[in-house]
């Protein structure tokens, strides 16, 4: 009896058990499936609502127009060019803005006298519209790549700074104290407490950066370049070309997405230290 028992009882908890593992796949691929669900939605409405109510193409322009000036575009607006000048001066501008905010960040962070004296400028440049500085930028550099680098720069520069200050403020001090416990120098100091510990904060930093990069590419283009899909953005704009400036919103779209996304990866594999937060499993039934 008991292990006619024992078996009944083996066979009621196998189900059990094999519902649960497969609770988590169908967990994890409901959310990638309702997205596409939803990309479809808005791609069937897009469309097709915008005639069936009247909407004139220079207005909201179908789908398939989209598609049609993008293939135009590649052929005669030499697309690949626009295109990669934006994609390499927003990372060259991104990388250039990461490593001086880094760089001031944890250097007023070591020095904080030089923060406080130095805190009402930064703050003050801060305030001020990156986008005002365009057109004084191409008066000073003319009409090349200088002026929206320079924008994509700042733009970039303020998010890592503040990140990096403020994880240098709140540092544990008594990790630092330990430290100096061991005799550990002001540089091993750096390299093995300070910068792991605003690891954290310079990644967010860098994720907020990558998407400001693209904005940042797109002002200078837009305000004074002459090659860039900020620049063929205007151009629709003068020509009513309302499928060209959409295209160009797309573009800029991918490559802000793409940064973004490397920038995740890049977090995932220096962040392997930190510990996730794990989901406590719920009570079956």
């Amino acid at each position: 009896m008991s292990d006619r028992a024992n078996g009944t009882a083996a066979s009621e908890t196998l189900p059990s058990r094999s519902a649960e593992m497969r609770t988590p796949w169908l967990r994890n691929a409901i959310v990638p499936f309702a997205s596409l669900i939803l990309a479809v939605v808005v791609m069937l409405a897009w469309q097709y609502l915008p005639p069936m109510l009247g909407v004139p193409k220079y207005i909201i322009p179908r789908l398939s127009d989209l598609g049609s000036e993008m293939v135009r575009m590649w052929y005669r607006e030499n697309l690949v060019a626009h295109f990669m000048s934006t994609a390499s001066m927003s990372i060259l501008g991104f990388f250039l803005g990461g490593l001086l905010g880094a760089v001031f960040g944890y250097t007023l962070g070591l020095l904080p006298t030089w923060e406080k004296v130095l805190s009402p400028y930064i703050l003050a440049l801060q305030i001020a519209p990156k986008v005002a500085f365009a057109p004084l930028f191409i008066l000073w550099f003319g009409y090349n790549a200088w002026p929206k680098l320079i924008v994509t720069i700042l733009v970039v520069f303020f998010p890592i700074l503040v990140n990096v200050l403020q994880a240098m403020r709140v540092m544990d001090r008594d990790l630092v104290n330990l430290a100096r416990a061991y005799n550990m120098s002001k540089a091993k100091i750096f390299w093995k407490v300070m910068l792991p510990f605003s690891m954290p904060n310079l990644l967010a930093g860098l994720r907020i950066g990558a998407t400001l990069a693209v904005i940042g590419i797109t002002v200078g283009e837009l305000v004074g370049g002459e090659i860039g899909l900020g620049y063929l953005i205007s151009f629709g704009q003068g020509q009513a070309n309302t499928a060209m400036v959409f295209d160009a919103i797309a573009l800029l779209t991918v490559i802000g997405i793409v940064m973004y996304w490397a920038v995740t990866a890049v977090e995932a594999r220096v962040l392997h230290y930190v510990p996730r937060a794990v989901v406590a499993p719920q009570p079956q039934p």
